[in-house]
């Protein structure tokens, strides 16, 4: 359940209250003989705290879903290699099909 902040408008009581977020708001303050009405105040909410290496999406993922995706990367990192050293070969093959057709 959320906590949230409130402040009286007639004598400046701030105090915290825990509410489902289905429930109305509060409108009375709750200091003894103060019948004036509260605001609720925007709070900073709480912070996450990340430790360790990092947090990456794939942290939380089934063992067969990052074996698949092991497989891929392996798959694309090779194929890429291939396609750098075969644009290479390539490369040279159009200039010398180009001296073999004239």
């Amino acid at each position: 359940m959320p906590t949230y902040d409130y402040e009286c408008q007639t004598c400046g009581h701030q105090f915290e209250a825990r509410q489902s977020m289905k429930d109305p708001h509060l409108t009375d303050c709750p200091k003894e003989g103060c019948p004036g009405p509260v605001k609720r105040r925007i709070g900073v909410g709480a912070g996450f705290i990340f430790k360790g290496n990092g947090f990456y999406i794939t942290d939380y993922r089934s063992d067969s879903y990052k074996a698949a995706a092991k497989k891929d990367s392996e798959a694309s990192s090779s194929s890429s290699s291939n396609s750098s050293s075969s644009s290479g070969s390539s490369g040279g093959g159009s200039s010398g099909g180009g001296a073999a057709s004239t």
